[in-house]
């Protein structure tokens, strides 16, 4: 990184491990690993940020909920697609976001539930966004037959671009009563 940075060589160390790692790691375990303070970590993190987005690296940190990602910038994607091929995309349906943005607000949520916002079946749904690692199970309900339970996953932050749940923006009454109409409009083309 700069020459003059406070934090050289653990910049170096934490970009190995999430170089490594290929996936999102804790801040609390990377303080630990790296035998420092959480804040001390979070401090190397923005550093880092900052010093990738000044520089105009390719690369960039990707803050998820209470965990950090290195991963390529939004801009290099058209390139990294001509060399890696072009990767497999998902289409998301109305069905499926509708049925994501259900999870998302309300989970944990048992596919019970979701059919019951939704007023259709949505065993489909949830499949294909569990097969897209946008929805996973995350436990079960204390409750006779014990439901499965389905949450968000760290892709759904990463693919929708938000650090955390608390960023989802907050739904009004119109939309609401939006999602129930094209429900019925739905139920109504299954039959």
């Amino acid at each position: 990184m700069d020459t003059n940075r406070k934090w050289k060589k653990e910049e170096g160390i934490l970009e190995a491990i999430l170089f490594a790692m290929g996936s999102s790691v804790e801040i609390t375990q990377l303080a630990q690993v790296m035998e420092l303070e959480i804040e001390a970590v979070k401090e190397i993190i923005s550093g880092m940020k900052d010093y990738y987005e000044r520089e105009n690296r390719g690369i960039t940190l990707l803050e998820l909920e209470d965990a950090v990602q290195l991963c390529t910038r939004p801009e290099t994607y058209e390139y990294l697609v001509k060399i890696a091929k072009v990767p497999q995309k998902f289409v998301l349906t109305d069905a499926l976001l509708e049925t994501l943005s259900i999870i998302a607000y309300k989970q944990p949520i048992t596919r019970l539930e979701i059919e019951k916002i939704r007023g259709v079946r949505s065993d489909r749904a949830i499949n294909r966004l569990i097969e897209f690692n946008l929805v996973m199970e995350v436990g079960r309900l204390d409750a006779p037959g014990r439901p499965l339970l389905f949450g968000t996953t760290e892709e759904f932050l990463r693919g929708f671009g938000v650090k955390s749940l608390a960023e989802l923006p907050m739904l009004d009454a119109v939309q609401v009563e939006e999602f129930r109409q094209q429900a019925e409009a739905e139920l109504s083309l299954d039959i």
